[in-house]
């Protein structure tokens, strides 16, 4: 366990991406902690740089062109950086999992969903086939589906979304790993099997005591079952605090903008409000803070169109990178203060 109750520190990553047009810098400077047996979400528009974080925390990043250039991913006390391919195989399923975005794409089509159950057991826990099999029904069977006995020898063609997306479940969580990095988990499902499975991870993470990294753009979601929240734009973390004081008081114009597009009972029908513009191209980020085209203060604020802010903390724990956000100081006017 690392230091005060925390099992996940990123400090200061940055992934880029070497292309012939350039270089994408897809992930910039992200902090954040995710402490022991909480939820921790990362929330953006899609292209901000959520996925690449998570691929990040799990060395998937595809190189030669893909590379974490700096930073340190602590992980129960080890920097996942300083380790050999063969060390991080060894955590990366068994101690750190995954659930990625399509279930359909992430299993493999010519083996059974048993079968592929069946070899996570046994790389990681070293069991024999016979146990591993076993092992892998009384999972089925934890995850909700129906008939594992028979199940476990279906293909994944032959399951409805829901059942594959539970099937990735059982497979991440089979070897009771210490954090759970959940990929937009209920995206393409209804909306009946979208809570199925987010109360599916929620008995999960009780029952093992495991920490969950979610990874989505649903802020209804968030606000129900998130500990603590980043809100990611453009490569960069904008905002994190514990989720009950994000939702009450917004610091930052994106978030602020964010949760002012939310639908919202009880209120005359009218248009929603929405962000203008769209999340930059990370081969051609502006200068300054990279929302302050699409900001009402930045668009006429010289500062904001040339210095980009950084992460600081203002309030009850939380950080923010605005020069308007209340309470944020540069490092020089807290020295003038103190």
């Amino acid at each position: 366990m690392g230091d005060n109750g925390k099992l996940l520190s990123v400090e200061n990553i940055s992934t880029h991406f070497f292309t012939e047009d350039g270089v994408a810098q897809a992930v910039q400077d992200v902090s954040f902690s995710i402490k022991n047996g909480k939820t921790f979400a990362l929330v953006g528009e899609s292209g901000c740089g959520k996925s690449v974080t998570a691929l990040s925390i799990m060395r998937l990043i595809a190189g030669p062109q893909g590379k974490i250039v700096s930073g340190k991913i602590v992980f129960d006390g080890k920097n996942l950086l300083d380790l050999k391919e063969k060390q991080m195989r060894n955590i990366r399923g068994n101690k750190i999992a995954m659930i990625f975005q399509e279930p359909m794409t992430s299993l493999n089509p010519v083996y059974t969903v048993g079968n592929q159950i069946v070899e996570a057991i046994r790389l990681h826990q070293k069991k024999g086939h016979e146990q591993a099999w076993a092992d892998t029904v009384e999972m089925l069977h934890k995850v909700g589906i129906p008939d594992p006995e028979r199940r476990v020898s279906e293909y994944p063609h032959q399951m409805s979304g829901g059942m594959r997306q539970r099937v990735m479940i059982a497979m991440a969580v089979s070897c009771q790993p210490k954090l759970l990095i959940a990929d937009e988990p209920t995206t393409a499902l209804d909306v009946t099997i979208q809570a199925q499975i987010l109360d599916l991870l929620d008995k999960l993470q009780e029952q093992n005591g495991m920490s969950i990294l979610l990874i989505t753009h649903d802020l209804g979601v968030v606000a129900e079952r998130a500990d603590d929240v980043a809100v990611m734009y453009a490569s960069r973390i904008v905002e994190v605090a514990e989720s009950k004081f994000l939702f009450e008081k917004p610091l930052h114009p994106y978030t602020q903008g964010l949760l002012r597009s939310l639908p919202r009972l009880g209120i005359s029908a009218k248009r929603l409000q929405t962000i203008a513009g769209t999340v930059p191209d990370p081969l051609h980020f502006p200068t300054g803070c990279k929302f302050h085209p699409r900001c009402p203060i930045g668009n006429s604020d010289k500062r904001c169109q040339s210095i980009e802010p950084g992460l600081r903390q203002v309030c009850d724990g939380r950080c923010v990178a605005c020069w308007y956000a209340p309470g944020y100081k540069t490092e020089q006017e807290k020295k003038n203060t103190n």
